[in-house]
């Protein structure tokens, strides 16, 4: 495919704007079509990118017969039934993390696009993250192998707000969005399956309807270890950190930057062409696209995550 790949991005939000962004900098692709809840918000943004459709209608936008993939990147509790019906009206498609909230619906995504072809993937973005890049290329040359991940997900959100603090039109959740991003990097950099998973939750939120703290357990079939901890309750430093704990060294890993553990820092700006983990997602998608396969974080490749959650949902409400 030589021709320019033509883009639908649902979801004018926060993460759609990263996604926009990162758009920006790859050649032979254009956001045609721009999907959004409120329709004035939605061509405000699209005015500002230079995207000349606009609609509150996803189906209208799958109808467009110039349109050759889609970004969703919309509550999580509609990303399974939106990718199907992306694949259904043959579309490439990229749904932002968690793929389902619902293991099941996991399932059929993956039946449905094995039987069209089409490239689908989720952002999984720690996979592309340049300072986990930079320790999964050590780990493929044999020069690092983890014994334990030590990883806090911590935010401050006591009330239903986005990452721009605006009010959200859904409920975000720490074991199927947050900790997916946890569980999947684990296995991937240990290139070894998870084969236990424990899972404790603190109260409920009365109005929030969730657990605002949570601990994780994890072990994979090599033997490595993984400790998780999320809080929706900590008034501190916000976003994840990693710390990987190796044979050969340790390394911490706070979002694009990377130290050693004696905080030496590691320069990672030569391990991809971006430093940027969103952009760096969307050139894979864009170029298994044009390649022809199936790309990193494909569905088949991130399933065995959402069925490690479903086990720990088990176990919460057992």
């Amino acid at each position: 495919m030589s021709k320019t790949i033509k883009v639908a991005l649902a979801g004018a939000g926060a993460f759609g704007i990263k996604h926009l962004d990162g758009i920006k900098n790859i050649d032979g692709v254009e956001v045609v079509s721009l999907i959004g809840r409120e329709f004035d918000k939605t061509k405000e943004v699209a005015d500002k990118y230079g995207i000349g459709h606009v609609t509150t209608d996803l189906n209208e936008s799958l109808a467009l017969k110039e349109v050759d993939a889609v970004i969703l990147c919309t509550p999580t509790q509609m990303h399974a039934s939106q990718t199907l019906a992306c694949l259904k009206a043959g579309k490439h498609v990229q749904v932002e993390i968690p793929l389902c909230d619902v293991y099941k619906e996991g399932q059929e995504v993956l039946r449905v696009q094995k039987e069209t072809g089409l490239v689908a993937m989720v952002g999984h973005t720690r996979r592309f993250n340049p300072s986990h890049q930079w320790v999964n290329h050590k780990i493929k040359a044999g020069e690092f192998n983890i014994q334990q991940m030590d990883v806090q997900t911590y935010f401050f959100r006591r009330t239903n707000m986005n990452a721009l603090g605006q009010a959200r039109s859904w409920t975000d959740h720490l074991l199927w969005h947050h900790a997916a991003h946890t569980v999947d990097l684990f296995a991937y950099q240990c290139g070894s399956p998870i084969v236990k998973a424990n899972a404790v939750q603190g109260p409920i939120h009365p109005t929030l309807g969730i657990a605002m703290d949570m601990s994780i357990q994890l072990k994979a079939a090599n033997g490595a270890i993984c400790t998780l901890s999320l809080s929706f309750n900590n008034d501190g430093p916000l976003g994840t950190y990693f710390r990987y704990i190796g044979d050969t060294g340790t390394y911490l890993a706070r979002y694009d930057d990377l130290f050693t553990g004696k905080e030496e820092k590691i320069d990672v700006s030569q391990v991809a062409v971006s430093m940027n983990g969103i952009e760096l997602q969307d050139r894979e998608f864009f170029a298994a696209i044009k390649e022809g396969r199936e790309p990193n974080s494909s569905i088949a490749q991130v399933l065995p995550c959402y069925q490690v959650l479903h086990d720990l949902e088990q176990q919460l409400n057992g």
